[in-house]
């Protein structure tokens, strides 16, 4: 209905947004992070959801001699195995999602509802493992750090020494450091104070502050308590007998490994449900593929002088 304004001589704004499309972006979900830990590690098919870590008992008794010019006895060994080997279970992060018929059929232009809320269940799903890897009391990170491969800081911030000692626990081939954002944010304090700026590594499109040579890959799912976190370093692979995450393949409507998404039916109050289930876990092959730094403190500050020369 056309409506008479004396002060106008042309359309308003107000009015004329009546008739235009506003362009509208899908859900935003605060939570989701690049989780890098997922995507550094090498990630293994599991059969029947079981994944048995075999050992040697024995390294050190097995037996070998450099042959000399003469025809000494060489001597006998045999490599031992562990007769009781842990034996790793998927873990699954699961829910249902539940959406109204009504919704997904009226409201689905232009962003499917049901693909948008898939979408954003699975995000979250994903979160969670990768706070799984690194907290679960089972098979995370920090659960399966030997006693010895476990060191203090100095003086409470993450300093290059701190870091140095760490790197004297995985020394073989390390991958990278594991931190969360405001430890690396103090151990580039750190580094600052002593005139050590570390350098920055371009990986997957993103930078990466890194020390010698090894890159810290930043993560809110490492805990902050009392003003204290820790920082990780691992060795990653099966053949260098590092760190590995496990899935299980050929899953029921699978969507990517470990992903499965089934839908369940609509019940009688026209409700459709969707079972999402996501099954990991994670082994640390030798203990030496993996230390932490723990006791880093997060809230020290430097005062500089502000005067000049």
């Amino acid at each position: 209905m056309a409506t008479n304004h004396e002060a106008n001589t042309a359309l308003s704004d107000v009015a004329a947004r009546q008739l235009a499309n506003a362009t509208k972006t899908t859900a935003q979900l605060s939570t989701i992070s690049p989780r890098w830990l997922v995507h550094l590690l090498q990630w293994l098919p599991v059969e029947a959801g079981i994944y048995r870590l075999n050992q040697v008992k024995n390294p050190r008794d097995v037996r070998v001699a450099c042959a000399q010019r003469d025809e000494s006895e060489l001597p006998q060994t045999y490599v031992d195995y562990d007769e009781a080997p842990r034996e790793y279970f998927l873990n699954a992060v699961s829910t249902i999602l539940d959406v109204h018929t009504r919704i997904s059929d009226l409201y689905s232009s232009p962003h499917d509802q049901i693909k948008e809320q898939l979408r954003l269940t699975i995000e979250t799903i994903k979160e969670r493992q990768e706070a799984e890897l690194i907290n679960n009391p089972d098979y995370g990170l920090l659960a399966n750090v030997a006693d010895e491969q476990r060191i203090s800081t100095l003086t409470g911030a993450p300093t290059p020494d701190d870091l140095d000692d760490l790197l004297t626990k995985v020394w073989k081939e390390p991958a990278f450091f594991l931190a969360h954002p405001l430890a690396i944010a103090a151990f580039g304090r750190e580094c600052t104070r002593r005139g050590v700026p570390p350098p920055t590594v371009s990986l997957f499109g993103a930078q990466f502050l890194t020390w010698r040579g090894i890159p810290l890959v930043p993560s809110d799912k490492l805990p902050v308590d009392g003003g204290k976190t820790s920082i990780i370093l691992l060795r990653v692979g099966e053949k260098r007998q590092g760190v590995v995450g496990l899935f299980q393949p050929g899953l029921a409507g699978e969507q990517s490994p470990g992903l499965s998404v089934r839908f369940m039916g609509i019940n009688r109050n026209a409700i459709a449900s969707y079972l999402i289930s996501l099954y990991c876990s994670l082994a640390v092959l030798v203990p030496d593929a993996i230390a932490v730094l723990e006791d880093v403190e997060i809230g020290k500050y430097h005062d500089y002088p502000d005067t000049y020369k």
